[in-house]
């Protein structure tokens, strides 16, 4: 049955804050939660399509963990669905009835015919069925959440990929405008450790027999830093222009000990990010299943994104755990925080903030991005969201190996 007044409450609640200025991903998870709590639902997520493929950008009770997770649609009409957890295409089939949720109502969100999104409503009761109450709320819900695409504030959150599907249908325009942005990017970044590299290089050559023993130890030591910097900007430009394909030259992977790689990650970390890291990794958890050598970039990555939006005392942690289906660890900060409507944004390739904090920090937004491209290769998912007192928690879930067909 429908919870009518908690639904006529919640929904006063959610027009109060709509109409006060709240949008995007803040008021699509405020309408969520009315709904799963006016369908008694034990979990709510709504899965936004992109050109790339389906992703989790707003989840509430059970379905929390799943935020960033890739997902596929599982309604193929226009009217509600209802179908057992079992028959989820993917990985996410597996992990949803690990944690006790076995039936799902869904319902596709259409924006002037247009399927953006499907809403999604998970039950732990398998033998139950959704009466017609609740297949029509879970249809209103759906339009309700297509509406705030309407304007495009803060939604789509995969902006301007998934205008490129509904919109820009050639695309030609858009593929130009992405070359030029690399070009003029690559270019860009790359002068600065160039021209380091140059100027030291001549001093070298030029003042070899002038320079004490000691200038000539520090030149090179600068030397070898930034050529370390400049192999890592190239592998990242590269990457981020396609020319690493998620598939090709990626490691095979295997089971691994995520604890000792994190404590390996740590001390390969530059001096003055290990320095002010704050450390909490437990004696051990369950092996993870995938590529080792990739948590020392994942750990880099988001530790240094910590630090560059971190204009006070940053305290950034590093954790990690287990639960029934995944390996992860977290890193966290206390920094300006990204805004809900930019949390999906924010792994774009060359997507940067709007916020002055963020253009005075530089970068040319690769970090993110290649951390997604990486875990995900590994069928993992990466996730950011608030933290507590402010801040925000950056997550990377991986398979654990013990569950993975053919490993232990």
């Amino acid at each position: 049955m429908v919870d009518y007044p908690r639904l006529v409450d919640g929904l006063s609640a959610l027009t109060d804050r709509i109409n006060a200025g709240e949008f995007a991903l803040r008021a699509l998870d405020r309408l969520l939660a009315v709904g799963q709590e006016a369908l008694g639902a034990g979990g709510m997520s709504f899965t936004e399509h992109a050109p790339t493929g389906g992703r989790v950008i707003a989840a509430t009770g059970g379905l929390e963990w799943a935020l960033g997770h890739p997902a596929e649609s599982i309604v193929d009409d226009r009217e509600p669905a209802e179908r057992p957890v079992a028959e989820l295409p993917g990985p996410l089939a597996t992990q949803l009835h690990a944690r006790g949720l076995h039936r799902v109502l869904g319902a596709r969100a259409d924006l002037s015919g247009v399927p953006v999104g499907s809403l999604h409503a998970y039950y732990a009761d398998a033998a139950a069925t959704a009466n017609a109450e609740q297949r029509r709320l879970a249809g209103w819900l759906a339009a309700c959440a297509a509406h705030l695409y309407r304007d495009h504030r803060g939604l789509p959150v995969h902006g301007d990929g998934w205008a490129i599907k509904f919109r820009d249908r050639d695309g030609a325009r858009r593929r130009d405008q992405d070359r030029d942005l690399f070009v003029a990017v690559a270019g860009h970044e790359l002068r600065t450790p160039v021209t380091v590299i140059k100027g030291y290089a001549d001093t070298l050559d030029e003042h070899w027999e002038s320079l004490t023993d000691t200038g000539r130890r520090e030149a090179v030591h600068v030397l070898r830093q930034r050529s370390n910097d400049l192999a890592r900007l190239v592998d990242r430009l590269l990457a981020a222009a396609g020319h690493t394909d998620g598939t090709i030259g990626a490691a095979v992977p295997v089971p691994f000990d995520l604890v000792d790689a994190l404590r390996s990650a740590v001390d390969a970390l530059p001096g003055h990010l290990r320095r002010e890291l704050r450390v909490a990794l437990p004696t051990t958890v369950p092996k993870a299943y995938g590529d080792r050598a990739s948590i020392a970039t994942l750990l880099t990555e988001l530790v240094t994104n910590a630090y560059k939006y971190s204009p006070g005392p940053a305290d950034v942690r590093l954790e990690a755990a287990a639960d029934g289906q995944t390996v992860y660890f977290r890193v966290s900060d206390r920094g300006i925080g990204v805004p809900p409507e930019h949390v999906e944004r924010a792994f774009e390739r060359f997507w940067q903030g709007e916020v002055d904090e963020q253009r005075r920090s530089g970068g040319v937004g690769l970090g993110l991005y290649l951390v997604r491209r990486l875990v995900e290769r590994q069928n993992g998912w990466v996730s950011l969201r608030p933290r507590e007192a402010g801040g925000t928690v950056a997550e990377v879930r991986l398979p654990r190996a013990d569950l993975t067909p053919g490993e232990a």
